[in-house]
């Protein structure tokens, strides 16, 4: 709301009443003092301030928006409300036009016996009440809120995204929605157009928008024997949301299919595209996966969204020695460094936050990727196109004569590509790369067994890191709980740490978290980086325990090892460590 020096007279008091000021408002009441006000007009003349007093109380951090806005509430012998997307209820939004909600900073929240419930954050005006019930046709009761409050939940129910009630949407469909995907000789001209008033189209954009607001990294739909199930992958674990019609499956799929530009005719063999969306103002890309299954195709969406910018080195959750010999690596001259870990454990992020740190007008850095997940300005990226026959070998090779002093290859996936790498190391250039293992150790028998030789690998790699991501504790649920637990894997690693553990952290469970105890991941790593012994060990073609037995102190730092740092920091639960590292 405007907080102002003076407001206008209440509608209860006719036209000769006193003006009222929220000044006086928050004396009489107890919020501030006289000495405050006094100091707040003072600063706003000296500084030749325009805001209101209001504003500046709120500057000054003698009061908060919300107890001025509950003693305006109070003046006007209103009730104040705390507003949340809970409270509002969609249906009765669409009662008033968009643009004047969203104009006026007013929220309706619910219809009851045909008295209309509206929040607002400017009581005092006196023409607002009328208008309201002029547009809505009902009778008006105001109730006072905050406009952050407003603007939040209306940001939720009037977002690019076009956000509905599913109820709203299963009722308005008919059986003409679900025709568009049984022709397939239909032109994809005719199927867009089919499906431009669609309510499948709102029920996707409902499920995108969704995701992006809870932070999802994936979107699953999977239709079944009886049933359509709508599930989202959040911090690495996949929670149901919705269950549509399972009659909605063929149009949904097909609607995806028209959004990423695949062949909605093509049902039997799996496919790959891409779509950029845009929500609140920003673009959200996602890759589109296809899979014919028994009982329709199963659709994954992975969601990137680049709201929070690259990550950086800092905030991925490296212990700093590591840190700092990591970095030591990512700026050699050259050699191979290679990020290893499963899918979905953020090599990729991690490669990206090295590529940051190391960009500068004065190296030219090439990246082959599948896909391009992030641009990186000053970076040169390319993206493999296997129909093309461009992939990351040949991208590789003709990189090679680009003149560049970093390359990132997306993945080592074949014995061109290893070769090609572990060569370009050795003719001064630098690679980053990811492969997949279990741990860091055993990146080295993954590439001999790849077809690279043994001294080639030797000679070439630098050093390797694995890494997993597990959950964090949710900092608004998190509490203190003892050091004991009934499952013996958990025992075991709290009986042998050392130091002992004096106590334990874990998410009791809230709606922040979804009520799992845990909101947002962390990564635990393990870097690898072979001393001379090892080297002659991998030239020999050694074992990884043989390896291991002719390592000094500082040359391995292992994923449990960093997994108990975490616990011990309140970061992390046992439970998520143990399931990451695989202990046994």
């Amino acid at each position: 709301m405007t907080l102002a020096t003076t407001k206008p007279t209440r509608p209860a008091d006719g036209d000769n009443a006193a003006p009222i000021r929220v000044g006086d408002l928050l004396l009489d009441q107890g919020v501030i003092t006289r000495e405050q006000i006094n100091q707040a007009l003072s600063y706003q003349r000296d500084r030749g301030k325009r805001k209101l007093l209001g504003e500046i109380l709120v500057e000054m951090n003698f009061v908060t928006r919300e107890q001025v806005v509950q003693a305006v509430a109070k003046a006007y012998d209103l009730p104040f409300a705390r507003i949340t997307p809970k409270v509002a209820d969609p249906v009765v939004i669409e009662l008033l036009p968009r643009e004047f909600v969203d104009q006026q900073g007013v929220l309706p929240l619910f219809l009851v016996e045909g008295k209309l419930t509206v929040a607002v954050h400017e009581p005092a005006n006196v023409f607002l009440l009328e208008e309201l019930e002029r547009l809505s046709g009902h009778s008006v009761q105001l109730v006072v809120a905050t406009l952050n409050d407003i603007r939040q939940t209306l940001q939720t129910y009037l977002s690019d995204a076009n956000v509905f009630v599913i109820d709203d949407i299963v009722d308005d469909l008919h059986a003409d929605d679900l025709a568009i995907v049984e022709n397939p000789l239909a032109s994809l001209t005719d199927l867009e157009s089919a499906a431009s008033d669609s309510p499948v189209i709102k029920l996707v954009n409902y499920t995108i928008h969704t995701a992006v607001r809870e932070g999802a990294s994936d979107i699953h739909i999977e239709p079944g024997n009886q049933s359509l199930r709508i599930r989202f992958r959040i911090d690495g674990k996949l929670f149901e949301k919705l269950q549509p019609p399972v009659q909605l499956a063929p149009a949904i799929v097909s609607r995806i299919k028209i959004m990423s530009g695949l062949d909605i005719s093509e049902r039997r063999q799996p496919q790959d595209g891409g779509i950029t969306v845009m929500i609140q103002g920003r673009p959200i890309d996602l890759r589109v996966s296809t899979m014919p299954g028994k009982f329709g195709e199963k659709v994954v969406m992975r969601v990137t969204d680049n709201r929070s910018g690259m990550a950086t080195l800092e905030q991925l959750g490296f212990p700093p020695t590591l840190l700092e010999r990591f970095r030591g690596l990512i700026r050699q001259p050259n050699g191979v460094v290679l990020v290893t870990g499963p899918t979905g454990s953020g090599k990729s992020t991690t490669l990206y936050a090295a590529l940051n740190e190391i960009n500068n007008e004065s190296v030219n850095i090439c990246t082959v990727e599948d896909p391009v997940e992030n641009n990186v300005t000053g970076v040169n990226q390319f993206q493999v196109n296997d129909k093309a026959k461009f992939t990351f070998a040949s991208a590789l090779r003709s990189l090679l004569r680009q003149d560049p002093d970093i390359l990132m290859v997306g993945e080592v996936r074949d014995p061109e590509t290893a070769l090609i790498a572990s060569q370009a190391a050795l003719t001064g250039h630098l690679v980053l790369s990811t492969l997949h293992t279990n741990d860091a150790m055993s990146a080295i028998t993954r590439l001999i067994n790849i077809g690279v030789e043994p001294f080639l690998v030797a000679a070439s790699v630098k050093g390797i890191l694995a890494q997993r991501l597990i959950r964090r504790i949710c900092s608004n649920c998190k509490t203190t709980v003892p050091p004991t637990s009934d499952n013996p894997r958990i025992s075991q690693l709290l009986e042998h740490a050392s130091p002992p553990f004096e106590t334990l952290y874990r998410g009791t469970g809230c709606v922040k978290c979804h009520n799992t105890g845990y909101a947002g991941r962390v990564g635990i790593y393990e870097l690898f980086t072979p001393n001379d012994a090892v080297l002659e060990s991998i030239t020999r073609g050694d074992t990884v325990q043989e390896m291991k037995r002719l390592l000094e102190p500082g040359d391995y730092t292992t994923l449990l090892e960093d997994g108990i740092a975490k616990i011990r920091a309140g970061l992390t639960t046992a439970e998520e460590v143990i399931t990451a590292t695989a202990v046994n």
